[in-house]
């Protein structure tokens, strides 16, 4: 009779009522399991549509600047607005640029430094803001199993006790309280499989438009390069 009661008092096990019957440890994983998974979920959609923002961005200055504008129009345009990506590493460069010029640069030595430097600075900057973030998808993909692991541990463990205590083994009483232990398992999983594709995924994403950027940082300081012999070299031979 008191199995049956037993059983009769465990047998509701929808996803809701293994929450609400579990421990309060096991609540406590299993909401910042949640929380983890709906974390994880808006940062897919953040990156998502911020890296297809950037790519088309990239793809529009490219267009404009392989389209045979002046530097100096470019840059009159450019500077005026908040730019990002290859149009913000374009602006730095040529900032610098034209602070060496107005200061009389002598130097094609130096003054290639500086360009090289304002471009790395910037392109640095730009990663880090490509790349915001991403550790947190790593961090929830690899420690959401544990977590939940956990959960799972200290469930089972309430489920015993509260087997030696009713000196039952009835697979009815028994079942609910694993099921209750498991689910933390379980929540892990659904927060840390989609965090660990979302990283693998962005992180080349990411690694691509910076390649990108790089390469453009080369070719464009190459083109200064070039222009910076035509402008300091006569200046030297005259002097």
């Amino acid at each position: 009779m008191e199995t049956a009661n037993l059983a009769a008092a465990h047998a509701d096990v929808t996803l809701w009522s293994l929450f609400m019957q579990a421990g309060f440890v096991v609540k406590l994983v299993m909401i910042g399991l949640i929380g983890a998974s709906v974390w994880t979920w808006a940062m897919v959609v953040d990156k998502f549509v911020s890296y297809n923002r950037a790519r088309k961005q990239l793809d529009s200055f490219e267009q404009v600047f392989w389209s045979g504008q002046s530097l100096e129009e470019l840059y009159r345009t450019l500077s005026e607005r908040q730019v990002s990506g290859m149009a913000a590493i374009f602006v730095g460069a040529m900032r610098e640029w034209k602070k060496s010029f107005e200061r009389g640069a002598r130097s094609p030595i130096g003054l290639q430094m500086r360009i090289d430097r304002a471009m790395d600075v910037t392109l640095a900057r730009e990663s880090e803001t490509l790349e915001a973030r991403l550790s947190s998808l790593a961090t929830i993909g690899s420690a959401a199993p544990f977590i939940g692991l956990f959960g799972t541990v200290i469930g089972i463990m309430t489920s015993f006790q509260g087997i030696a205590a009713s000196k039952s083994t009835n697979l009815a009483v028994v079942a609910p309280g694993i099921a209750e232990a498991l689910l933390a398992t379980a929540i892990g999983l659904v927060a840390a499989i989609p965090a660990v594709i979302a990283y693998n995924k962005f992180s080349g994403d990411a690694g691509k438009l910076i390649g990108r950027m790089e390469s453009f940082a080369d070719e464009f300081s190459a083109i200064l390069s070039r222009q910076i012999d035509e402008r300091l070299q006569p200046r030297a031979a005259a002097q």
